[in-house]
């Protein structure tokens, strides 16, 4: 599957009637930092952080992106800090299929094609898949045409009881991992289109006869065990993001790789490669 552009984006930033005060004090009270180890990070002091706070002091630019910083607040919602408190937006929004992201786009199509056999995938903040390599087409093998239109939608994929769900073997186990996962998101992001997409899969039935196969091993990480071609994989999931991103398109682009997490996974996958590359020679 190649890049593609997202049919999603988060929603609007708050409104800048809020106020940037308003703002900083929530993203500070969710990461429980008090105004005192805040201004200590920031090199400021405990009485201009309560000013801001509460309106009385506006606060610089660079005090903003610093406490932004510090904050650890997503790229997005450094934009909406910066429109409350009267300054333009610093970073841009590219959309992903403009020429200037090309070397992005080709880097990250490199990247998941070279992790082939084993499942590789690029999706955006709420979890459309912008691009997959062919493990993940594999395990894709059976699912109903109607849930692979476009946009491809990570989560819905895994969970819908027509999706992959009924093929997971550990089920319950790895939709409360999913789900947590999102739930962490929410706390960080304010997206209307998150919550919905969360509230849909949440709502979900979990198809009778889900089940724990038989016979497992220790794992090193919570595995994904799904059922494919009369076997069972055994994949542990990893997830990569740019480091300092200057654009929201790219610090919403999130890198997913499905590491197996036993030998028997491997011999399969690799023996199936090789299956399929012997067959595209006699093509």
């Amino acid at each position: 599957m190649a890049l593609v552009a997202s049919g999603t984006t988060a929603s609007p930033a708050a409104p800048a009637a809020r106020g940037v005060g308003p703002l900083l004090r929530s993203w500070r009270e969710r990461r429980r930092i008090s105004q005192l180890e805040l201004a200590l990070r920031a090199d400021s002091s405990a009485r201009h952080i309560s000013f801001v706070e509460t309106g009385r002091s506006r606060p610089s630019e660079e005090m903003v992106l610093r406490l932004a910083e510090h904050l650890e607040v997503p790229v997005r919602e450094r934009n909406a800090l910066l429109v409350a408190a009267g300054y333009a937006p610093r970073y841009r929004q590219t959309p992903l299929d403009d020429p200037a992201l090309g070397p992005l786009r080709e880097g990250l199509e490199r990247l998941i094609r070279g992790y082939e056999p084993y499942p590789a995938l690029v999706v955006d903040a709420t979890y459309d898949v912008v691009s997959a390599n062919r493990g993940i087409t594999m395990l894709l093998e059976g699912v109903p045409q109607r849930l692979l239109a476009p946009p491809l939608n990570a989560m819905r994929l895994t969970l819908h009881p027509e999706g992959l769900a009924p093929r997971i073997r550990n089920l319950r186990e790895w939709r409360g991992h999913l789900l947590a996962q999102m739930e962490r998101q929410l706390a960080l992001h304010r997206s209307a289109a998150l919550r919905e997409l969360y509230e849909e899969v949440a709502a979900y039935t979990v198809p009778r006869g889900a089940r724990e196969a038989a016979g497992q091993v220790p794992y090193f990480a919570l595995p994904m065990r799904i059922e494919h071609d009369g076997r069972v994989l055994s994949f542990v999931s990893s997830i990569s993001t740019f480091n300092t991103p200057m654009d929201v398109t790219v610090a919403e682009l999130a890198i997913e790789t499905f590491v197996p997490a036993d030998p028997a996974t491997v011999e399969y996958l690799h023996s199936s490669w090789a299956g399929e590359s012997r067959e595209a020679g006699r093509e």
